[in-house]
């Protein structure tokens, strides 16, 4: 692994262009924060731990799906090809694919978390010493180039699992598949987790769990405002709830407010109201046909697997 991480587009959690997209979010009438803020490093140790909840069941259903059908993935990925991995995250998926690939030119994992990033990627090339591990510090949401790289390859292959591709809203959704599809080039592939609708009780569970991970997840965005923002949330005036918008066809992750309360943000004050929620992030739910209508104008799905329940698939595309 290259000693030096490369930053390509991330910004200092000071910055101002990162506070002000917090403070436009929480302006308006529904108040939102950006997903992203979820994912210093104890947000990802977190969601890690998250990742392992019996409730949880997305994570376990997708390593199902790759362990049963690796052979026939790695024959739609092919040889020498550069696998990109959008959110290094656990190491869980990535090891079984590497494991399963033939002839792999290099992994490029992306993360904006740069502390979790580097733990992670340090982890993968002791254990996979011969491969070439090229880990780059990004904002992945965001336009970026690649930097130069002194080898060549057959096609990029993105991996993007969990189901992740949920946080946008679908118009976003698609422009962002735009801009994977440019990126990456005409006969490219993406590897994709599609979390599929199901019970609204099985999504509720996998939001709310006993234990309260997710809660401390997702009042984790609040700790690491006041830590790198300048905000004085009162964490115990917060409590964090998931339901499922059966119309929208997505969860909605909230942190509401137990109390009438004023908060300053590096100065500007935001007011809330008893039960007042702040949206911290969608999760959308498609069925196969929903998902294949979403891509349709820039990816072709190849193949897509799913569990015997018929909870959750994973996909490949290749770019038009």
């Amino acid at each position: 692994m290259n000693e030096k991480v490369l930053k390509l587009n991330t910004h200092d959690p000071n910055d101002e262009q990162l506070l002000e997209e917090v403070l436009e979010g929480l302006k308006k009438k529904q108040k939102e924060l950006p997903c992203k803020l979820f994912y210093d490093k104890k947000g990802s140790e977190l969601f890690d731990e998250i990742s392992k909840l019996p409730e949880y069941y997305p994570t376990r259903t997708e390593i199902g799906i790759i362990k049963t059908n690796i052979e026939d993935i790695s024959s739609h990925i092919g040889k020498n090809c550069l696998l990109v991995e959008l959110g290094s995250g656990s190491s869980m998926k990535i090891r079984l694919l590497l494991n399963g690939l033939n002839e792999l030119c290099a992994y490029v994992p992306l993360d904006i978390s740069y502390n979790h990033l580097i733990e992670t990627s340090s982890t993968l090339s002791r254990d996979f010493p011969d491969l070439r591990i090229i880990p780059l510090c990004v904002d992945y949401t965001k336009p970026f180039e690649f930097p130069d790289f002194d080898f060549s390859w057959e096609k990029i292959v993105i991996f993007y699992p969990g189901s992740t591709i949920g946080n946008f809203h679908p118009h976003y959704a698609k422009k962002f598949l735009a801009m994977i599809a440019r990126r990456s080039g005409k006969g490219s592939g993406l590897l994709i987790g599609v979390d599929l609708k199901k019970e609204k009780e099985i999504l509720e569970n996998a939001y709310n769990d006993s234990k309260g991970v997710t809660a401390k997840f997702n009042l984790n965005m609040l700790h690491r405002l006041n830590s790198e923002v300048g905000s004085n949330f009162e964490i115990n005036n917060w409590q964090h709830n998931a339901i499922y918008n059966e119309y929208e066809g997505r969860i909605e992750m909230h942190l509401i407010s137990l109390t009438k309360q004023d908060v300053s943000l590096n100065g500007t004050r935001i007011h809330f109201e008893k039960d007042e929620s702040i949206v911290t992030e969608y999760s959308y739910k498609y069925t196969l046909s929903e998902f294949e209508n979403l891509i349709r104008d820039y990816f072709k799905v190849e193949r897509a697997w799913v569990d015997d329940n018929n909870r959750f698939s994973l996909q490949y595309l290749s770019a038009l």
